[in-house]
């Protein structure tokens, strides 16, 4: 089932589909010729949001769980992208060790890492799972509720290298997003390959860095195409963080969230849209854990309670953000059964591999809830690529397709952000 979008806002997206589907071969030559001259990040998973009049990303996640939620459909998708990605970091790769989030626990995560075992079994490497949880002494058999099963083995780490106890791989997926920081025991591994690299954490990345490579990308994107790069970019503006307790920082905060809604009024003014705008602000550092405000007037910013501000600033470790955005809200328009369907694209080094929606019955189409009790819906069609002749708005494949195009461009944009982080990146005078 494609959810529907229910908004009489179509002519924009509409059009937006329609320049996009007559531009593919110049789309697909540009991206052609920016990834021979960049390198893609190993995996991507790219959150989009569908306004009926707007297409934007909102988040870039470069160590994507949920790989379980890809339908058996995508599957062979996703090897044979495996396989593309490997070849070319590392051809004669044998043995791969996935080094997972420290959630042994929760059964539904260690789902998503199965499938991503599965993946890269099917791909022709070795595959094993190797904990760096101070919990996990030996190897630790966990069954899952749907009847796969996962071994957790404790990590060794010798001088030079990085494995287990009978295992030595050549190559090292993280799909841990190093929130904390870099373990001790990641660090100064010189001889194997570590992918994704150790400063695409999140301890490291910031959004503001990201949204802004984004814009510069949608910019020409958008002149290629002969759009607004409005239509593809959530403005953003970054500020520093609020004091939890006295409250420092709320008024550059206020006048942040002023300007960006005084310019999302103009863009609506502009396309005659009869919305209210509004705006989210949320960590730079992207901490999941800090929560999201969506402020439609900086007078909701004065109401909001001190309980409030200070989740919005402390982590669980009690660590303040360095940093908040402020980010256009973009509304969520598409629907399954009336509920709110927000689509996630996924990527293995230049390929779509596939996506699903989140779908969430109880939530506004301009809040950013956790995902906790979300319900995946794959895609009903796993190819990415569009149908000729068949009319924008109604064709899921072409929708999906014009999803695909925006996730890539986010998945550029993260490729320009970790050249400029690269520590270890070759400078020329």
């Amino acid at each position: 089932m494609v959810p529907h979008l229910i908004t009489a806002l179509t002519g924009p997206i509409n059009e937006l589909e329609q320049r996009i589907l007559d531009s593919m071969p110049a789309i697909e030559r540009w991206f052609r010729l920016e990834w021979m001259e960049h390198q893609p990040p190993f995996y991507t998973s790219v959150d989009i949001r569908n306004a009926g009049f707007k297409l934007a990303p909102v988040d870039s996640n470069l160590f994507p769980g949920g790989w379980n939620n890809l339908t058996t459909e995508m599957l062979p998708l996703a090897v044979q992208a495996a396989m593309a990605a490997i070849e070319k970091i590392c051809p004669e790769a044998r043995n791969l060790l996935i080094i997972p989030e420290n959630h042994q626990r929760n059964t539904f995560y260690l789902a998503n890492v199965v499938q991503l075992q599965r993946i890269f079994n099917m791909a022709g490497l070795n595959v094993r799972v190797g904990s760096i949880s101070p919990e996990i002494k030996k190897p630790a058999l966990i069954k899952l509720p749907n009847g796969d099963s996962v071994t957790l083995e404790p990590v060794v780490r010798t001088k030079r290298r990085l494995g287990l106890k009978d295992f030595d791989p050549c190559t090292i997926l993280l799909n841990n997003d190093l929130l904390a920081g870099p373990p001790g025991i990641l660090e100064e591994i010189h001889e194997q390959y570590l992918l994704p690299p150790l400063h695409a954490g999140r301890s490291v990345r910031r959004l503001s860095t990201h949204f802004k490579n984004y814009e510069e990308v949608a910019k020409r994107l958008g002149k290629m195409l002969g759009i607004d790069p409005w239509l593809i970019n959530p403005m953003c503006s970054q500020c520093a963080a609020v004091d939890g307790a006295g409250g420092k920082g709320l008024g550059q905060l206020q006048t942040t969230v002023d300007a960006l809604l005084a310019k999302v009024r103009r863009k609506y003014k502009e396309y005659g849209i009869n919305e209210k705008p509004f705006v989210t602000v949320k960590a730079d550092n992207g901490r999941p854990d800090m929560g999201i405000m969506t402020v439609r007037e900086t007078k909701d910013l004065d109401a909001l309670q001190r309980k409030a501000r200070h989740m919005m600033v402390f982590g669980k470790d009690g660590q303040p953000a360095s940093a908040l955005i402020v980010q256009e809200g973009v509304l969520t328009r598409e629907r399954v059964n009336d509920a709110i369907a927000e689509p996630v694209v996924y990527m293995m080094d230049r390929y779509v591999v596939g996506g699903f929606y989140r779908i969430h019955a109880e939530r506004g189409e301009d809040e950013s809830p956790p995902d906790a009790g979300f319900v995946p819906l794959a895609f009903e069609h796993s190819t990415p690529s569009p149908q000729s002749g068949v009319r924008p708005g109604v064709s899921g494949p072409n929708r999906f397709y014009m999803y695909g195009v925006v996730a890539r461009l986010a998945m550029l944009a993260a490729s320009y952000e970790l050249e400029a982080t690269n520590p270890d990146a070759e400078v020329y005078d």
